[in-house]
């Protein structure tokens, strides 16, 4: 069970030397990756190493998700029964990338229904569905309604692509956006992800920052994320995990305000509005002071 989604570190699942890296470190979820980090040559290689990791590794302290290939690849279908077969016992949910409709979810949660009926599986895998594509956006309401789906991530990288949006740095990922945009380029999209998850009770998690030895672009990014609604962020480098947990953990001086926000309303006596520190705050406020302190 993933109860906080800070930072989610994504891990070639090829490479065994970095799984056993990524157990060493302070991700809230490990997320072993079957597409575009992997080569094509390596995509057997991969599901195959993904199973050995997970039928070895101690995972009581992590959350665990497996990215699959896309629903329009031959590696997709074969990636969810090999994968979910073995070691679905060990998996809190399966990322799908580029979902673009309902549909895609629908597919992968019935293939699921019928692993986890053969296997005995107890606890249903989740479903992390990506939008990364512009008719993905104008589908974000089916998607989000569809079974399973646990959370909603935005793909910037390839959502870019399908607007026909400028590369402006070498990764695609978050840099040198105040170079070309007078503003936050991906605030419309972002916010519609998030108020749609939020909308349907998931997560909305946000993408990576490619540059990973910027981190106070990173420190930016993240904060802009967090402050439009987002639950947690991907890090596609160690560097990076303790910087996005730092960001979207709550400071000491935010949860003390919070407490005393409570304090003042409980002693309000159910009036509407009450002051605390020289302000006025009323139930929305108290309504957003309880989440935090949660």
């Amino acid at each position: 069970m993933i109860t906080r989604q800070r930072s989610t570190l994504s891990v070639p699942g090829h490479s065994e030397k970095m799984h056993r890296k990524a157990f060493e470190l302070a991700a809230d979820v490990i997320m072993l990756d079957l597409e575009d980090s992997v080569p094509f040559d390596s995509k057997q290689a991969a599901r195959a190493q993904v199973i050995s990791t997970l039928g070895n590794a101690d995972l009581r302290s992590y959350g665990i998700s497996v990215r699959v290939n896309s629903v329009d690849t031959s590696y997709c279908f074969r990636d969810v029964i090999e994968v979910a077969q073995a070691v679905g016992n060990k998996i809190n949910s399966l990322v799908l990338p580029k979902v673009d409709n309902a549909g895609d979810v629908h597919f992968l949660s019935r293939l699921l229904d019928g692993i986890e009926l053969e296997t005995g599986i107890e606890t249903p895998i989740a479903i992390d569905a990506t939008i990364e594509s512009a008719i993905g956006v104008e589908n974000i309401a089916e998607i989000a309604a569809a079974p399973r789906v646990r959370s909603l991530i935005f793909g910037i990288a390839d959502y870019s692509a399908s607007i026909g949006a400028r590369l402006n740095s070498i990764s695609g990922h978050g840099e040198n956006e105040q170079e070309i945009y007078p503003g936050h380029r991906w605030n419309f999209v972002m916010s519609k992800i998030a108020q749609t998850a939020k909308a349907h009770n998931l997560l909305a998690i946000d993408a990576p920052y490619g540059h990973f030895q910027d981190l106070l672009g990173l420190v930016s990014n993240a904060k802009a994320a967090c402050a439009l609604g987002f639950d947690g962020k991907w890090a596609i480098h160690p560097s990076q995990i303790e910087t996005i947990n730092n960001v979207f953990s709550p400071t000491k001086e935010e949860i003390d305000r919070a407490k005393r926000i409570i304090e003042a309303a409980k002693a309000s006596a159910g009036r509407g509005a009450f002051a605390v520190d020289g302000r006025m705050v009323d139930r929305a406020t108290l309504r957003l002071a309880k989440k935090l302190v949660e």
